[in-house]
């Protein structure tokens, strides 16, 4: 009938509607994914901070003109103060790589380790003439957080990039080969650093990851293409000495450059090799 009310009561109210008993799973799972989205973020920048420190690293290493010697004074202030930062990098994501989550992350934190390997074991090749081991890098690497055999022999290959810049960068500006002192009652000279560059590469060369262990699983991925990487720059100091060598012959005692055009002012005499 139109225009009558109608008066609800208490049986017509709607219920509300219960809690589900799977929410509070659910939201578990929720700040769980949470936790591990945040957890990875902190380890990809740690490890992207800890990757550009090492490469500042190097390229302060790389104005080092003396192999096995003491770093100078400058430089190892600069690169001890980028090891301190490193550190406590290091350091403040190793409760995120405890137990399994360190497998879990890995992959995120493995480019930091790889790139600090080529650090640390390039400043002990310029001040020993001789590879940093394992445990040696692995004592320089705070936080609880571990080296893999995989990210060690990785770092170790990128290291002859470096030390193919090295022998390069020193042929150029002292015409030489950087060379290392001799053995107390070896030979009159030291070990030169092709010397030391072929033998990292026949030990690379010889390196069998063809097993189907999972522990090589992720330096098979990568090998190939730093094995070839390995090759050239090992290459390039072979014929950088080779043409230092048969052009320094053909050169006689004393040869200068021309400078008869636009310059003045002369040069000492370049000797030859």
């Amino acid at each position: 009938m139109a225009g009558q009310k109608h008066y609800l009561d208490d049986n017509d109210m709607e219920e509300p509607p219960s809690v589900s008993p799977f929410m509070p799973m659910f939201e578990a799972f929720r700040n769980e994914l949470d936790e591990h989205q945040d957890r990875r973020e902190r380890i990809i920048k740690a490890s992207r901070d800890i990757t550009a420190l090492s490469k500042k690293i190097i390229f302060s290493l790389q104005r080092v003109r003396n192999l096995h010697s003491p770093i100078p004074p400058p430089i190892a202030k600069e690169v001890n103060a980028r090891y301190d930062s490193i550190k406590d990098l290091f350091i403040s994501i190793g409760p995120d790589l405890q137990g399994i989550n360190f497998w879990r992350y890995q992959r995120q934190i493995s480019g930091g380790c790889q790139e600090y390997v080529e650090a640390i074991s390039f400043q002990h090749y310029l001040e020993t003439q001789s590879l940093m081991t394992h445990q040696e890098a692995q004592d320089l690497i705070p936080g609880g957080v571990e080296l893999t055999a995989d990210d060690y022999v990785l770092g170790l290959f990128d290291l002859t990039g470096e030390l193919m810049r090295f022998g390069i960068t020193s042929m150029a500006t002292n015409g030489t080969l950087p060379r290392g002192v001799a053995a107390e009652g070896g030979d009159s000279e030291g070990r030169d650093i092709l010397m030391d560059l072929r033998a990292i590469r026949t030990s690379f060369e010889s390196l069998d990851t063809s097993s189907g262990s999972s522990d090589w699983s992720y330096l098979k991925k990568d090998i190939g293409k730093k094995t070839v990487v390995m090759r050239e720059s090992v290459e390039k100091v072979e014929n950088a000495v080779y043409g230092m060598i048969v052009r320094g012959r053909e050169r006689p005692k004393g040869w200068v450059p021309d400078l008869s055009e636009g310059h003045e002012g002369g040069m000492k005499a370049v000797e030859s090799f």
